[in-house]
C-alpha cells in the first residue's frame, strides 16, 4: 500500500515554510546578536558604509514617487535612509542597538539632515506606537527568530511598499576558511523562505540580486581573526593556530567569497 504525503494534496499551501525556517535557523545554531555587540561596531560600520556601493544599487532600486515617510527597520548608521532624506519628508530610524542610533544622529548632524528620527527597538518588541509609513526598508536586518512575524511587522507598517534584502546562501565566512579551521556549520537560512513565506501571506514579491564585493579581503590576521570570530563565535586555540598557518603560507586573507544579496519588494495591497 503506498502513503500519500498529506502535503500533497494541496501541494506548496500545505508547507509550513514559517515552521521549516525556525527549525533551519536552529539547525545552523545561528542567534542572534546582542545589542552590545552592533553598539562595539557602530563606528566602523559608520565610515565605511554611507558610500558603499551596496546602498547606491539598494536605492537605485526603489520607488519614491507619492512618498513622504520612511521606516527604516536595522537603520544602523543610517546607510540606506540617509542619501534619501533630501527626498522625503519624514524618516524613522529603528535600531535596538543604542551604537547605531548613536552613529545615525552623528552622520544626520554632520549631512545637516534633520529630519530623522530615531527609534530604539528590535524586532520582537511591542510595535504598535511605530507610525505606519509610505516605505518600509530593511536592508541586511532579517537574520530574526520569527521570519513569518517579521514579514507581518513589516508588512503592517508600510503604507505604499516595502524594500528588504536577505542571503543568498546564507553564508558569511567562505568554504575555504571552514575547511581550514575544520569547522563544519549549517548555512542560514537564506532568501528563498523569505519568498516562500511572503507566497502564504497572499503577498508575491518581486526579486533582484545585488552582488556585494566589498570587504572581502582582511588588512592583517588579527583583522581576519576577528572577522570570522565575528561571523562563527570564538575560534579556539586549534583553530586559531590554523588559520594562521593558512594565512601565512598563502598570504591571502579572504574572509568570504563575493556574496549575493536577494533584493525582495512588494506593493502594499489595500485591506
Amino acid at each position: 500500500m503506498t502513503t500519500t504525503d498529506p502535503r500533497s494534496a494541496t501541494g506548496i499551501h500545505g508547507i509550513d515554510f514559517a515552521h521549516l525556517y525556525r527549525e533551519h535557523l536552529a539547525a545552523a545554531s545561528r542567534l542572534p546578536k546582542p545589542a552590545s555587540a552592533w553598539d562595539a561596531r557602530a563606528d566602523g560600520i559608520s565610515r565605511r558604509s554611507m558610500q558603499s556601493r551596496y546602498a547606491q544599487e539598494f536605492i537605485g532600486r526603489m520607488d519614491l514617487s507619492g512618498c513622504s515617510t520612511l521606516l527604516d527597520v536595522g537603520c544602523g548608521p543610517g546607510t540606506i535612509s540617509l542619501p534619501l532624506a533630501a527626498r522625503l519628508g519624514t524618516i524613522y530610524g529603528l535600531d535596538y542597538s543604542q551604537g547605531m542610533l548613536d552613529a545615525l544622529i552623528a552622520n544626520a548632524d554632520l549631512l545637516g539632515v534633520d529630519n530623522v528620527q530615531p527609534i530604539l527597538r528590535a524586532w520582537e518588541d511591542d510595535w504598535s506606537d511605530i507610525p505606519s509609513c509610505d516605505i518600509v526598508v530593511a536592508s541586511r536586518s532579517t537574520s530574526v527568530q520569527d521570519m513569518a512575524a517579521a514579514l507581518e511587522k513589516l508588512n503592517d507598517k508600510a503604507n505604499k511598499r516595502v524594500y528588504l534584502t536577505h542571503t543568498v546562501g546564507g553564508k558569511f565566512v567562505s568554504q575555504e576558511i571552514l575547511e581550514v579551521i575544520g569547522r563544519k556549520r549549517i548555512a542560514a537560512p537564506d532568501y528563498i523562505y523569505v519568498v516562500n513565506i511572503l507566497h502564504a501571506m497572499g503577498i508575491h514579491p518581486r526579486v533582484d540580486y545585488i552582488r556585494n564585493d566589498a570587504n572581502l579581503d582582511a588588512g592583517d590576521f588579527d583583522d581576519l581573526l576577528k572577522r570570522v570570530s565575528w561571523s562563527l563565535g570564538r575560534l579556539n586555540e586549534n583553530e586559531t593556530a590554523r588559520l594562521r598557518r593558512w594565512s601565512e603560507r598563502t598570504g591571502a586573507n579572504p574572509v568570504r567569497a563575493p556574496m549575493q544579496w536577494a533584493f525582495i519588494s512588494w506593493d502594499k495591497q489595500p485591506d
